[in-house]
């Protein structure tokens, strides 16, 4: 049992992907699934296995929903995903030349020197590809069926996480067999695949009702509420920050009450249990966001250590603490009241998703755990110090050995056994220690990376995107009231889609190109879409790309790094 002096360790790890289904319904990019299968599947598994550990995980709804979705597709076997398609296909000679293109295109996009290299057979198969791709028009007249067959069955290998392959004997039989796969392979896998996705609600919520682990959630389709409710929130943190032509996102204030009442009613359908707490998309929070929360009975919500920061500078320069050890490790609320606030530690959070990668997980554990006990020590004027560790749930283990599954699986017995920490989520801190929450008196606008919004606001293309977002919610408010009530609901969902932070998270020229093109598409095929809902046409500019992308950013641009060491 921890002394009266402990130090409460809250990992949050958030579980997020935005709709990636096309105006038809089809699936565009199979992350959602793919991240199912191998880090949805391993993270809840690690609980599962050390009865002591406790954590939030945040599943945003709409992620929620796609992983429904694809369990009703296994279920029916009606697929609306090309690559589950051609995994379930009898016989993959009745592809064509674009559908085998795509998926030899699909089938590599992972990161090699943990996903491919490994795997000598699958290795092989890129070996040939690269060789072939030369003449990429000619490359499905010269390669085999029964190469993408084999392709198609490593990829989903290499997705699967490490506690899949080691409790299951079908993966081991099929990573061992290496290649010559039969339909019959490729249909057991199928199989097994869909008994593994349509179990993953079910497992969290039974170690939620258990008590084991909290279940929060996020606005519905994950929009910046701050940026919502006010452009000029961008310029708290940087006053020089070039906004969109449009003064402010039409009707903003009723468009994220409608995403935070929709999560709200969607969680517990999900979970059977309301959801307690609520992470902003992003750690996007200004004061009129918080308030919102507060008004919507949210008990605890949390953002960036950049935040608290440029919040404590706004106050008197000779009552401001010093160090982080006074600021950082503590709870706070707005005016003393609303939502309790926490504050990511953005070294220790960024150690775990960018520099831990490429150490050997027993290592990196021991660092891990001296740099909480350094805290512990610099806290004892703390009679109950907090330190708060969010970052993707899903993102960061396809660069380390094995899934960060010896790191993770060491981590959590190393802390759940600690004489000086207890591993805690949010409610348990909120209901437990009501009295060490402290008042701030007030909240400066900004996210989780650098305390900001300039990742999604401020760029040439971010703010060309959110004036033709704009532009759209402005042809809404002008035609909604003539339309049927049946069109008026998909409007209201579609342009939730539409308001989702990630389209302008990829806008910029420092993110990869392919996955720049992938987003700017389905962004202006989401706009596109709300127009033939309001049934007017769409305007000529959502023909042309945003943005191009080009820069090779640091794990391929789903994370950004917030703290720099020193």
């Amino acid at each position: 049992m921890p002394p009266a002096r402990a130090l409460h360790v809250i990992f949050c790890w958030h579980m997020h992907q935005p709709d990636y289904r096309n105006a038809n319904g089809q699936y565009a990019l199979p992350w959602t699934y793919l991240h199912a299968c191998k880090d949805y599947a391993d993270m809840i598994a690690h609980y599962e296995e050390n009865p002591l550990a406790r954590g939030v995980f945040n599943c945003v709804p709409i992620l929620v929903e796609q992983i429904e979705d694809y369990t009703s597709q296994f279920e029916s076997g009606h697929f609306r995903d090309p690559l589950l398609i051609a995994l379930a296909s009898p016989d993959l000679k009745t592809l064509n030349n674009e559908q085998r293109h795509h998926l030899m295109e699909q089938c590599f996009r992972l990161d090699p020197e943990h996903m491919l290299n490994p795997f000598p057979g699958y290795r092989r198969l890129h070996e040939i590809y690269t060789i072939m791709h030369s003449d990429p028009a000619e490359l499905s007249d010269y390669l085999s069926i029964q190469f993408l067959a084999d392709l198609l069955v490593w990829y989903h290998l290499a997705w699967t996480g490490e506690t899949v392959r080691r409790g299951s004997p079908l993966i081991q039989k099929l990573m061992a067999k290496g290649r010559g796969f039969s339909p019959e392979d490729r249909r057991d896998l199928l199989h097994f695949l869909g008994e593994l996705i349509g179990g993953l609600i079910p497992r969290y919520r039974a170690l939620a009702e258990a008590g084991r682990i909290e279940i929060s959630t996020t606005p519905y389709y994950h929009p910046i509420g701050p940026l919502m409710l006010d452009f000029a929130a961008a310029r708290e943190a940087v006053p020089d920050a070039p906004l969109p032509e449009s003064p402010e996102y039409p009707g903003g204030a009723e468009r994220v009450r409608w995403h935070i009442e929709r999560a709200q009613t969607y969680h517990p359908q999900r979970f059977g249990i309301a959801a307690q707490g609520m992470w902003p998309a992003e750690g996007g929070v200004s004061a009129a966001f918080v308030k919102m929360l507060g008004e919507a009975q949210v008990a605890w919500t949390a953002s960036g250590e950049g935040v608290l920061t440029h919040s404590l500078l706004r106050g008197d320069d000779d009552s401001a603490p010093r160090g982080r050890a006074e600021y950082l490790y503590k709870a706070y609320r707005l005016e003393n009241q609303g939502p309790a606030l926490f504050f990511r530690d953005d070294a220790l959070s960024d150690t775990i998703g960018f520099d831990y990668k490429t150490w050997f997980g027993h290592d990196a554990v021991i660092d891990f755990v001296h740099k909480l006990e350094a805290i512990w020590r610099q806290t004892e004027d703390q009679d109950h110090p907090v330190v708060s560790i969010i970052l993707d749930g899903e993102n960061a283990w396809e660069y380390y050995p094995y899934n960060g599954y010896y790191f993770l699986s060491e981590l959590y017995r190393s802390l759940s056994n600690h004489p000086h920490i207890k591993m805690c989520t949010f409610s348990d801190y909120v209901q437990d220690h009501p009295e060490a929450i402290n008042s701030i008196p007030d909240l400066a606008a900004g996210s989780w990376v650098y305390g900001n919004f300039s990742t999604w606001i401020g760029d040439g293309a971010k703010n060309r995107a959110w004036d033709m977002l704009c532009t759209a919610k402005q042809d809404v408010d002008r035609h909604f009231a003539g339309l049927t009530p049946e069109l008026q609901e998909e409007i209201t969902e579609q342009l939730g889609r539409c308001e989702g932070s990630d389209w302008f998270w990829w806008f910029g020229d420092y993110n990869p190109a392919d996955s720049v093109r992938d987003f700017d598409h389905l962004f202006r095929m989401n706009l596109r879409k709300l127009y033939h809902l309001m049934q007017i046409s769409p305007p000529e500019t959502l023909n042309e790309p945003i943005s191009h992308g080009g820069g090779p950013a640091e794990s391929g641009g789903t994370m950004r790094r917030t703290h720099m060491e020193g």
